[in-house]
């Protein structure tokens, strides 16, 4: 989900939970988060990760969707682009497939950027392996930002397109600006203004686009007014390039042709049937479903979620505001958070309680961690905090729920009856 998915990172998420970095990312996510983003089975690539520069020469980390490419239908549905049948051997030699190195990117990446110096640049290009992107260090005459490009397919009309186009909720995420809109061709635009670091314990910003076309190609421009994402020092007050000429290189229509030239498959791996994963839960339905297992005593202030399986209130017992969130996944068979107990019906179930991930002063994050036994294997984890929100401040001694009653929800069986229908 969300930093929680759903910061463009790694939830939005990781968000942008992304999430991009799990989205997610999400933007950096918190571990409630991270079930629902990097440790979603593989199942469905989040793309919340986004293009990053880590010291001044790591490539960009994106997820990519494999298989066919995806061509929207004239009436809404989505098609299976398919390849024309051979020619006759008398017809013209078909044209061969285009291939881009990473030189290739970084020269239309420069080229696409105000006049200014290049440093520590690096690239993949489009052949077998990873996805392709660039990265580089530039200097307008105003100090060094870093700033890369990851690109990449995506279903049309899936959940992760419009996981990856969705401003984060502002309860979740703190940033500055952040706008979707659709393009004259179809295509899906969403330019973000916010920071590295959610908590603003280091004033890093980090700004980007995010662009998803009607036929799947996906890319992704990130900045920074530092040298690089992490680790460096801030080097001017924002990064280089304005919302505006975000989108003149993300919209750029090379970057569609680099996409295109991308294998479909280009680790070589067996494309696993569709039906091989159980379907996901929506996060309104999780979230309507959350609402009924709340305690009595405690009044629902906010809520909100992602479009699958996570959702979160915040809610005040009298007492001050406490959130709380929670993801539902089947078809889990990942390791839960510390050590677990083993229930006469073979769930397992691990309890914790440490401080908050987001930096609010006092924060702290109390969590039940539970997965069903095969065939279901659903996994639900939930978290409480002292506070409306996990940057904020706490707002009181301990979150509005008890580990009973977190617990208690966690292994309610309408859970297992959601998930099921």
């Amino acid at each position: 989900m969300p930093e929680n998915q759903q910061d463009p990172r790694d939830s939005f998420e990781e968000r942008l939970t992304t999430a991009l970095r799990d989205t997610g990312d999400g933007f950096t996510a918190d571990r409630t988060s991270l079930v629902a983003g990097g440790q979603s089975r593989g199942r469905r690539a989040r793309l919340r990760r986004r293009a990053g520069v880590l010291g001044g020469a790591a490539g960009i980390a994106l997820v990519g969707v494999g298989g066919a490419l995806l061509l929207p239908g004239g009436d809404g549905s989505v098609e299976e682009a398919r390849t024309p049948a051979a020619a006759p051997a008398a017809s013209a030699t078909p044209r061969p497939t285009p291939s881009y190195s990473g030189d290739d990117l970084l020269k239309e990446l420069k080229g696409l950027l105000p006049e200014g110096e290049f440093s520590e640049e690096g690239a993949r290009g489009t052949g077998p392996g990873l996805p392709p992107n660039a990265h580089l260090v530039y200097d307008d005459g105003d100090g060094p930002a870093a700033i890369g490009i990851g690109l990449d397919r995506i279903e049309p009309g899936s959940p992760e397109v419009r996981e990856l186009t969705r401003c984060p909720d502002k309860a979740l995420v703190a940033y500055d600006a952040c706008s979707t809109s659709r393009l004259p061709d179809g295509s899906l635009l969403m330019l973000y203004q916010g920071y590295e670091y959610p908590d603003r314990r280091v004033d890093t910003k980090w700004w980007s686009a995010q662009l998803v076309t009607a036929h799947g190609q996906h890319i992704t421009v990130s900045e920074w007014n530092a040298a690089a994402e992490k680790d460096a020092p801030v080097s001017r007050e924002d990064p280089p390039l304005t919302p505006d000429q975000l989108k003149e290189v993300v919209t750029a229509g090379v970057w569609r042709d680099v996409v295109d030239a991308i294998p479909e498959n280009p680790k070589g791996l067996p494309t696993a049937p569709a039906d091989a994963a159980p379907p996901s839960v929506s996060g309104e339905r999780i979230g309507a479903l959350l609402a009924t297992l709340l305690p009595e005593d405690v009044e629902v202030v906010t809520e909100g979620g992602q479009e699958e399986e996570y959702a979160y209130v915040v809610v005040d017992d009298g007492e001050g505001r406490s959130l709380v969130q929670i993801n539902v996944q089947p078809g889990m068979t990942d390791g839960l958070y510390g050590s677990a107990e083993t229930l006469d019906d073979g769930t397992l179930v691990s309890t914790e309680q440490v401080p908050g991930e987001k930096g609010g002063a006092g924060v702290v994050m109390w969590t039940v961690d539970t997965l069903r036994p095969a065939p279901a294997s659903l996994r639900v984890v939930i978290s409480a905090f002292n506070s409306g929100a996990q940057d904020q401040a706490a707002t009181r001694e301990a979150p509005a729920l008890t580990m009973a009653e977190l617990r208690g929800i966690a292994l309610s069986p309408e859970w297992d009856a959601l998930a099921a229908g």
